[in-house]
């Protein structure tokens, strides 16, 4: 693992659907199958969500992980077109029917955390991943996550992760065999789109760990990564592509746009701009800084924005850098599409609260007793 990565941690099916462990009430941990303290600004001041219903993460999930190094001092704020893209008609996040928590809840309606869990958790939009490398599915997996959200007139949020030497082989490790077969991948992906608004969270950590690239294979990487975007967008114009800005611990934010160029992110024909903090647990009001410079030091056009990873970030990061399922933590502010916030389209739910980094249960998997430590008021 290294040090100054934001990991995701991934375990992958063969269908990328998931299931609860066993049926027991109490049952303290679900895993991939077929198919403290006073809140902060960050906590959520309700139980519903303003953005409607929510979603867990269904194909093979991931569990991203923080530390890092300082970033930039603050920059000036740019002048920009607001979270509100004018094409938005849909403006509630889609709950998608299947993942571990929903597993849980159903088994185990007895449990004393059920309530707590279920109307905090459970109830609220999050993002669905698709993490292992399945060719053969991956269009149809994605179609029904789309076109779910369109029955409903809400839009999904998706999050491609295969892109070869994942994780720089960490616990993560894995995506397609190479470039060209991600690149096919990406193909398979994008048919599944179908033509209303969806929201896709490219590929965590590609760009901001990929420090263990050769320099050849970083660029390699990041032709590969503008291509997707570019895929992504040509086969669904109604699509929002978000590239991988890292965090506010990690690295400058000039440093990190200069990646992120390389990347295809300040072009409008392949981004629609950036996401940060995804499974990780610093501050909103940090993001939305760190977010706002690295925007201006990628100087793409104006109606590029920001998403930002709300769902464990209620507390903070902990002062230590501890990534690995961290005491103390709280689920942030509730998923939406609505923030207020100029340049910062989306507070999502990318990681779902509850999912173990690693040391709360197996990578990936839910453990309720973490997802009630992270709910509880």
């Amino acid at each position: 693992m290294v040090a100054a990565a934001s990991l995701v941690v991934a375990v992958g099916t063969a269908t990328g659907m998931l299931s609860a462990l066993g049926d027991r009430v109490g049952s303290d941990e679900a895993r991939p199958g077929l198919v403290g303290g006073s809140p902060s600004p960050d906590s959520p001041a309700a139980v519903t969500s303003a953005s409607g219903p929510a979603s867990p993460s269904v194909p093979a999930p991931a569990s991203p992980s923080p530390s890092g190094r300082p970033s930039a001092s603050p920059s000036a704020k740019k002048a920009s077109s607001g979270s509100a893209k004018a094409r938005v008609t849909a403006t509630r996040l889609y709950r998608h029917p299947s993942s571990q928590v929903l597993d849980w809840v159903r088994d185990n309606p007895r449990d004393w955390r059920a309530d707590v869990i279920e109307s905090r958790i459970a109830d609220r939009p999050a993002a669905v991943w698709f993490a292992d490398y399945t060719p053969a599915t991956i269009t149809s997996r994605v179609r029904a996550v789309t076109s779910g959200g369109a029955a409903q007139g809400r839009v999904p949020v998706l999050v491609p992760y295969a892109i070869p030497d994942r994780d720089c082989g960490g616990a993560s490790e894995g995506g397609a065999p190479d470039l060209g077969a991600y690149d096919a991948w990406i193909d398979r992906f994008a048919a599944g789109l179908g033509s209303r608004e969806v929201v896709v969270v490219l590929e965590p950590d590609a760009i901001a760990q990929s420090d263990c690239l050769p320099a050849a294979g970083r660029a390699d990487r990041f032709a590969s990564l503008a291509r997707a975007g570019r895929v992504l967008k040509a086969a669904n114009p109604e699509a929002r592509v978000y590239y991988d800005a890292g965090h506010s611990g990690w690295r400058p934010a000039s440093e990190q746009a200069a990646l992120l160029k390389q990347a295809g992110a300040a072009s409008a024909a392949s981004s629609d701009g950036i996401f940060s903090n995804v499974s990780n647990f610093h501050t909103t009001s940090a993001e939305i800084a760190y977010d706002r410079r690295v925007l201006d030091s990628l100087a793409g056009p104006p109606s590029l924005g920001a998403v930002i990873d709300t769902s464990r970030n209620g507390n903070g990061a902990p002062s230590d850098g501890e990534w690995c399922d961290p005491a103390g933590r709280k689920i942030g502010r509730p998923p939406t599409l609505n923030t207020g916030e100029a340049e910062v389209d989306a507070y999502l739910w990318v990681k779902l609260p509850g999912e173990s980094d690693g040391c709360k249960g197996t990578p990936g998997a839910f453990s309720p007793s973490y997802a009630y430590e992270l709910a509880s008021p």
